[in-house]
């Protein structure tokens, strides 16, 4: 590879993780507009929980199709389009007169989200060609989620203190558009689409050869473990510190650094994995961490500052586990043809983790009066992630060859 193309590569990955920060955006508005919107439109608590988890309903439902999509028709011209409907469906939410059209305008960002995250690994796989710089470029890709989770808590509540919430839904939308114009200026079309295309079933084969191999459903299956609990625990942060008499500015601060840390995770993991460090252990140390952290959050009451410090070692180490994941779809999908569709496969287990996670946790706090119960939800979710990381060792070293 010369210098140039080196280059090259490295501006399309910083483009593709800018357009994925723009993206997360949307998710992480809700989190610190949660206390504004129960003012407005009288949310209750389980309303918020699924306000936040309704983003991931497309994600849960479709993200193998999305992920099939792309590998036929170009991961590029997917993320476009997914760009554009999330702006339609953020400027749609700007309008919503009450929850229920709220509701479904977090359903049509969702399904933009998808399209519009969903391809990117698959389009760095495509046009990064150097190994290490790919599992850089993957381990920045993962911490697209929390950088875009806390620039929004951080800069949300300041924002709709001076224009509003709808106002702030429409700046969102205008952002998504202006990101889906920088990729098609900058990112060169997909060659895939342009190249004789095979047959119309040839989907089939790929999906059969998706699912037929452990190593997706193990990514999968750690990536619902992870997500759920890591938006239960971020996306109601603000709700818990608001009721703890904090004001919006130390709340937006608070949760901006929890959310935000976890992007050191998700790079470290990168760089960790391109220095040939087993992907197993990292994703031990990050269940682990999660686990720990979580139990103390939830359960040291008295002690407010040594619940914010599991929190951030919650998010900070537990970042480990997606920038990890994100590596390994790439080097256990079973071919290059399907690299997103393993991606997409692991994006409806991700999904559907963050759906049901937040409902439940706060399912566990209507029922017990207080968040200090709701810890046996993340605990038993890292359990579990410890033992699939075990799995994931095993299939990454027949896969690798080690």
């Amino acid at each position: 590879m010369t210098a140039r193309d080196d280059s090259a590569s490295r501006r399309t990955a910083a483009i593709v993780f800018a357009v994925g920060v723009t993206c997360a955006l949307h998710v992480g508005k809700l989190p610190v507009a949660i206390p504004v919107l129960r003012d407005a439109l009288g949310l209750t608590l389980v309303q918020a929980g699924f306000l936040l988890s309704l983003v991931q309903l497309a994600g849960m439902t479709l993200g193998l199709v999305v992920g099939l999509a792309a590998d036929r028709l170009g991961p590029r011209r997917v993320m476009v389009a997914g760009l554009v409907l999330l702006a339609l469906g953020s400027a749609l939410g700007a309008m919503a007169p009450g929850t229920a059209l709220l509701l479904f305008s977090r359903v049509v960002e969702g399904m933009g989200f998808l399209l519009a995250v969903l391809p990117a690994p698959g389009l760095l796989r495509q046009r990064v060609l150097h190994a290490p710089t790919l599992s850089r470029a993957l381990g920045w890709w993962g911490a697209y989620m929390p950088l875009g989770t806390a620039l929004a808590l951080l800069l949300g509540a300041p924002l709709m203190g001076v224009i509003g919430w709808r106002w702030a839904w429409v700046c969102l939308a205008l952002l998504s558009l202006c990101a889906a114009a920088v990729l098609m200026r900058c990112v060169s079309d997909d060659k895939r689409a342009d190249r004789p295309g095979p047959p119309a079933v040839a989907w089939r084969p790929r999906l059969r050869r998706t699912l037929e191999a452990p190593g997706p459903w193990w990514v999968a299956l750690a990536f619902f473990l992870y997500s759920g609990q890591w938006l239960a625990v971020i996306g109601f942060l603000p709700t818990i510190y608001a009721q703890a008499g904090y004001g919006a500015v130390a709340v937006g601060a608070l949760s901006a650094l929890a959310a935000g840390i976890n992007m050191s995770g998700n790079i470290g993991a990168g760089r960790l994995l391109a220095r040939g460090v087993p992907p197993g252990a990292l994703l031990g140390a990050g269940f682990c961490a999660m686990g720990l952290g979580s139990v103390i959050a939830f359960t040291a009451e008295g002690y407010p500052l040594a619940q914010y410090l599991a929190v951030l070692a919650f998010s900070g180490i537990g970042g480990l586990v997606p920038g990890t994941l994100f590596g390994l779809a790439v080097v256990l999908a079973p071919g290059e043809d399907t690299v997103s569709t393993t991606v997409g496969w692991m994006q409806q287990f991700s999904a559907l983790g963050q759906f049901i996670g937040p409902p439940l946790v706060a399912w566990v706090a209507t029922q017990a009066g207080g968040w200090q119960s709701t810890w046996w939800v993340t605990a038993a979710s890292s359990v579990l992630g410890l033992l699939l990381a075990g799995r994931l060792q095993t299939a990454w070293r027949q896969r690798a060859g080690v």
